[in-house]
């Protein structure tokens, strides 16, 4: 039994660290205003880093693609 729990929590193991190596990485610094706009973006906005529009801009820019 624990050997089906072993491989079991292998397997879990290896697609969780799968799944998160395919997630972007915001490393880069956030701008500190939109870059369409110009509206001054919020600091707790900018925290996540690589953000380079404000709210209202990203989420056009998103329903647009």
């Amino acid at each position: 039994m624990a050997d089906d729990i072993d491989r079991a929590n292998t397997s879990i193991d290896a697609e969780m660290k799968a799944r998160l190596r395919a997630l972007p990485v915001f490393d880069v610094p956030s701008l500190s205003e939109c870059m369409q706009c110009g509206e001054e973006i919020p600091s707790k906005r900018r925290a996540l880093g690589g953000v380079s529009r404000c709210i209202d801009c990203q989420t056009v820019y998103e329903k647009r693609k």
